[in-house]
Formats: C-alpha cells, structure tokens, sequence
C-alpha cells in the first residue's frame, strides 16, 4: 500500500512537473502573442492555472517527502495504524464494515465505496491505536455508535505477507 501510494504521487508530480515546465509556458507564450495583457483572458487563465499547479506540486511533493519517511518496521504489527485494514462490528445492528485506514489526501475518489477511511476522521481516529477485539466508541452528531474489531491486517503484516510470498 504505501509503495502504491508512492508510485501514485510520483506519478502526479511527474505529469504536474510536465505541466508546469512544458504545457503552461507554451499557453502563456501564446496568449501573450495576442497582445493587451490586461484584457487578455487567455493570459490570465494560464497564470492561474501555473499558481494552482505550483501549489500542488508543492503540496505532493511534500507528502512525498513524509511518505519516504515512513519506516513499516515502526508501525505496531498488532495495532490500528497507517494502512491498517479493520473489519468491525457495530455493537447495536451487528453490520459487519471493513475499512483502510488512508491518508486523506490519498484517498480513491474514484472508488468512494472502497471502504477507505482518512486518519483524520473521526472513524479513523477512533480505531487509531486499538487492537482487534477492543470497542470503541465512535461519537458522531446522531448519538454513539460502538463498534468492536473483528479483524485487523496492519501495514507491517501486508508488508510481511508479500515478502514471503517474493
């Protein structure tokens, strides 16, 4: 998960670095051509989709970068964590949800019923550091909901898992 999640950032500030180095200035170029830059939309729309780029690049390539620091042998092999899978029960109905624990950012838009989960939220920050078999307890504007973990694969075991079977 998190060599997938670094291939998919490299990816982004590969085609975001072309954009910026190769696809913007040949815009700008153009519309500058055009003449009257005060009232030139072209200009304009390319300047700020190069500061939108700019800023986006900044922020993956800062994500990259804590990413790289990641060291799977520091993630608890036993607890929630970064990547964890965790399937739960919720105490009340009994519905069984499995779900990834993901940085927000890294979130699959285009699989929203995945089952990912972003840390920061409030599910993710309530299974954070828990074991499988404890409860917790997430409170959300509706009531509490309690929800016990019934299985749990951790970064460090699906690391493991695919070394035995390189």
């Amino acid at each position: 998960m998190l060599e997938e999640l670094k291939n998919k950032l490299g990816e982004e500030i590969e085609r975001l670095t072309h954009e910026l180095q190769v696809t913007l200035p040949e815009a700008i170029k153009k519309a500058v051509e055009h003449g009257d830059l005060r009232e030139n939309s072209e200009y304009k729309s390319a300047l700020e989709q190069q500061q939108f780029v700019q800023a986006r690049l900044n922020h993956l390539t800062r994500r990259a970068g804590e990413l790289s620091k990641i060291d799977v042998t520091q993630i608890p092999a036993d607890r929630v964590g970064f990547g964890s899978r965790v399937t739960v029960v919720d105490m009340r109905t009994r519905e069984e949800d499995t779900y990834s624990l993901v940085f927000g950012d890294f979130i699959d838009i285009d699989s929203l019923d995945s089952g990912q989960v972003s840390v920061a939220s409030a599910l993710g920050q309530a299974l954070m550091g828990k074991k499988k078999g404890e409860t917790v307890t997430l409170t959300l504007p509706r009531g509490e909901r309690k929800l016990k973990i019934k299985a749990l694969t951790t970064l460090t075991q699906m690391v493991e898992s695919k070394e035995d079977e390189g």
